[in-house]
């Protein structure tokens, strides 16, 4: 073959190569160009949901296109979060992550996805209150009364939790390990996991619920008049309700970014923060790489409680 000929031949598969290229560029240039997909692991009305259409619905300004909020509720979560993980690459289906999609895959011995290699971190949303309550009927006032009663009666103190891996369970075992105390716990199957914190906050206002603390170093706006745990003698003892927006591995960072941008603004207009504060939550909307720090931190974490307390599912 003649030097002129395999030029003709390199020249020729570039022509045809060039309008492929340029259709790539140009899709990830105009996302989105349809309605966007959001997946919720928990019920309409839960916290989880709450957060999902708050930020839908301020996103949706910012992108030119309608967030359409889908809940996919079962097994903390994981329903949704292995749609998810298992769809398009293409930055129209999301999931809306949580604590609970974390502690799911740590106790789960054959997980069907894993949150390092499978999710791409977009926005850390939100993040609310973890509260410590008793019964008003009891005769504890104070994080010190509930330790010394557990060190005066070991095995006596219940902890009524959502079942193993749930938010409120492994809040329990991370304070039982850290006050060097034993609670006994006691899955009750109508607690959901990710119930609205507005209302557990109605809960103590109304004297149902006794408050001793809130699970974090400061108090929480909701509850100023609550000591954090680090005021009742328990420090680093940092943690809350959290959630977050992830997309499959491999989505196009040019969608991952315009999502993430989208969500900053989105949850800090005047009626996000209103709606959110209403149910005990702060919004955050910290981009990917804080979110992936944040992420893998959760990860070490609570693994390491799950480690310590034997929890598995």
């Amino acid at each position: 073959m003649s030097h002129r000929r395999r030029q003709f031949l390199r020249l020729a598969v570039s022509a045809v190569a060039l309008p492929f290229l340029s259709r790539a560029a140009t899709a990830q240039e105009s996302y989105p160009s349809r309605p966007i997909r959001l997946i919720v692991g928990f019920t309409p009305g839960t916290a989880a949901d709450i957060t999902a259409r708050a930020f839908g619905n301020g996103a949706s300004d910012f992108l030119g296109q309608q967030i359409v909020v889908e809940d996919k509720p079962g097994a903390g979560s994981s329903i949704a979060a292995e749609y998810v993980a298992r769809s398009a690459k293409d930055g129209y289906t999301l999931f809306l992550s949580s604590l609970s999609i974390v502690t799911s895959q740590i106790i789960n011995p054959d997980p069907a996805f894993d949150l390092n290699k499978d999710f791409a971190p977009i926005s850390l949303l939100a993040s609310g209150a973890v509260v410590l309550v008793v019964s008003p009927q009891s005769n504890l006032s104070s994080v010190g009364d509930l330790i010394a009663m557990a060190k005066s009666n070991p095995g006596q103190v219940l902890c009524v939790n959502a079942g193993i891996g749930s938010l409120p369970l492994m809040v329990a075992e991370l304070f039982a390990q850290r006050a060097g105390i034993e609670l006994v716990s006691v899955p009750y199957p109508g607690s959901p996991q990710a119930v609205p914190a507005s209302t557990v906050i109605g809960q103590i206002t109304a004297g149902k619920l006794k408050a001793l603390a809130t699970a974090a170093n400061k108090r929480a706006r909701a509850l100023p008049e609550v000591p954090s745990m680090a005021e009742a003698g328990i420090p680093d003892f940092d943690t809350s309700l959290w959630f977050g927006v992830m997309a499959p591995a491999g989505t196009p960072q040019n969608a991952i970014q315009k999502i993430a941008s989208a969500a900053e603004k989105a949850m800090h207009r005047p009626n996000a923060v209103e709606t959110l504060q209403e149910q005990g939550f702060e919004p955050l909307g910290q981009g990917p790489d804080a979110f992936k720090r944040y992420l893998l931190s959760e990860i070490t974490r609570w693994s390491e409680v799950a480690r310590h307390a034997g929890v598995r599912s």
